[in-house]
């Protein structure tokens, strides 16, 4: 099953949960970004992934790389996030220039095809 990326902003980080078979995992909760209706997403890191939320604090942006899983219990089917990389965004994102603040302060940006037409210079 191929691997997943959400990027939004952490709201929770749990506990590690520690269970009697020796099994361990962390939860984490993101909020979406650029929804009208942000979501709230709860990943799971399990066993040795849990040290990868250690250097998070709540409102870091980050970004991460989940897989799918699923299984069936009692007739019941249930679905879970399992988080296997996670990584702080922000500075390298906001970094780059959106292309309304590329144009001249108060100015319309030019329009794709006048912009990639270089043979339109007078020099």
């Amino acid at each position: 099953m191929p691997g997943y990326e959400f990027v939004g902003t952490v709201k929770k980080i749990g506990d590690v949960q520690t269970f009697a078979s020796g099994f361990s995992k962390r939860e984490l909760v993101v909020t979406s970004e650029g929804e009208r209706f942000p979501q709230d997403v709860m990943f799971e890191f399990l066993k040795e992934k849990a040290d990868l939320l250690a250097p998070l604090s709540e409102a870091d942006r980050v970004k991460v790389s989940f897989d799918i899983g699923g299984r069936e219990y009692n007739g019941r089917y249930f679905n879970s996030l399992k988080g296997w990389k996670i990584e702080k965004v922000g500075d390298t994102a906001q970094a780059a220039p959106e292309p309304a603040a590329a144009s001249p302060a108060g100015r319309a940006p030019m329009p794709k095809d006048v912009v990639e037409d270089d043979d339109n210079l007078p020099f």
